[in-house]
């Protein structure tokens, strides 16, 4: 089988592509799969540590606002000019039975990427503690723009994280930086997305886990791409196939908490392997249904 990797693919990348290639398939994704757009991620070789806010940090006073948020609208800033990669491309065009994604970046579905999951929210929503309406970022983003003029362009160099913030962390940069309330109700406004101490909310799990589910009697497979499984929210899903016997194929740059479960582990990037087995799939193939 020759594939768009090349001669010089690791052993294993043609096993594993055999083994996906016609089943109907549950694609699971991480940060890794955004990094040819120009997002970095959490823990792929050489990235830095990063400890993002939790939400107990963020509710706990004006100051852990003020330091979310004056982040948060540089990063923004520059996240919403990433353009999908030909990974993400991929996969819309494998149309799997579920997409789950771990990003919040919101390009799987810029890519016409249908049956979704995004597990962990979308950064281009916004929501109110208080009242929990729900709101377009763009409309914050002019707010903060307009209410902290010269912010931006003061810190345009600042390296950029995975999550749609920055690294600020000096006080001095964002203590005078001013954030908006709710215009509904005057309460406290945060990204629509599961941050670190809060729980994935249950229809989404719920619906997961249905689909990788269904893989054990449709003779399907589940494949990760681009995480390296350290966060519980996606790593069940692949223990819960491991346990029902369901293939599991893990594509990722580093080693991943689940790799012990894995019938394959490939190294490799994720645009390469995904556009490979895009190529492979039969136009009548039950991945997408």
């Amino acid at each position: 089988m020759s594939t768009a990797l090349g001669a010089a693919a690791e052993p294993g990348v043609e096993a594993a592509l055999e083994l996906l290639a016609g089943r109907p398939l549950v694609l699971l994704t991480g940060a890794g799969m955004s990094t040819d757009s120009g997002i970095p991620d959490y823990r792929g070789p050489g990235s830095p540590n990063r400890t993002p806010m939790t939400y107990q940090e963020f509710v706990s006073g004006p100051q852990a606002k003020q330091r979310y948020w004056a982040r948060s609208h540089l990063g923004w800033g520059r996240m919403k000019h990433a353009d999908p990669n030909p990974g993400h491309h991929a996969c819309a065009r494998l149309d799997p039975t579920l997409l789950i994604t771990q990003n919040v970046d919101g390009l799987h579905e810029a890519a016409g990427s249908r049956a979704l999951v995004a597990l962990h929210g979308r950064i281009a929503d916004v929501v109110c503690l208080s009242c929990r309406a729900t709101s377009p970022r763009s409309a914050l983003q002019a707010r903060l723009e307009e209410l902290n003029p010269g912010f931006s362009t003061r810190y345009a160099d600042v390296a950029a994280n995975p999550d749609g913030d920055v690294d600020l962390d000096d006080p001095s940069t964002w203590a005078g930086f001013i954030v908006p309330a709710c215009e509904t109700c005057g309460g406290v406004l945060k990204p629509d997305v599961v941050f670190f101490g809060e729980n994935v909310p249950k229809p989404r799990v719920e619906r997961c886990y249905a689909a990788v589910e269904a893989l054990a009697d449709s003779g399907g497979a589940l494949l990760v791409a681009g995480s390296s499984l350290t966060v519980m929210s996606g790593f069940r899903f692949v223990r819960h196939a491991a346990k029902a016997g369901t293939p599991v194929v893990i594509v990722n740059r580093g080693a991943t908490r689940g790799d012990e479960l894995a019938t394959y582990k490939v190294d490799a990037g994720c645009s390469e392997f995904l556009g490979a087995l895009a190529s492979l799939q039969p136009q009548d193939s039950p991945a997408g249904r």
